[in-house]
């Protein structure tokens, strides 16, 4: 595990996030996210990376949504990297930059239940993520008939 690192993304790390993000939305495991979107909110993610910070092999997002509430999202690990602790490791590094910003209730909408489960969080409905309806899913092609599972953390 000590061959790869994590860091905050830089520009040139947006095309490999990119094409992470495009392999995973192609099993609908996440939402594709465009180019634009990645440029407009690199700052939100972090990166898996090997030891020169040029091989992108994973990534994560903290999202804040509203005072107080925050969003983990895009989280991908490329297969080669998958059960090691990575996702985990991204997932932390979002979590401590969420305390670090003073927010303390984090959501994610996910199908990976037992994996968020695990680092704490709780399942919820998804109507107590008013503001995440009305901020992003209002333009995701599954809303209304959403099958993802909303879960939250509060530290």
């Amino acid at each position: 595990m000590s061959e790869f690192f994590l860091r905050k993304a830089r520009i040139q790390d947006v095309k490999t996030i990119h094409g992470l993000l495009m392999e995973c939305a192609k099993g609908e495991l996440l939402l594709p996210r465009s180019y634009n979107q990645l440029y407009s909110h690199l700052r939100d993610f972090f990166v898996l990376t090997s030891p020169d910070g040029k091989d992108v092999k994973g990534c994560c997002a903290l999202s804040i949504c509203w005072e107080g509430l925050a969003e983990i999202r895009s989280l991908v690990v490329h297969p080669d990297l998958q059960k090691l602790g990575w996702g985990r490791r991204l997932v932390e590094a979002c979590l401590s930059e969420a305390v670090t910003l003073g927010v303390y209730k984090v959501f994610t909408l996910t199908y990976q239940r037992d994996f968020f489960a695990k680092l704490g969080f709780e399942e919820v409905t998804k109507e107590k993520l008013p503001q995440k309806v009305w901020a992003d899913c209002i333009h995701c092609p599954k809303f209304p008939e959403c099958d993802e599972i909303a879960m939250v953390m509060e530290m």
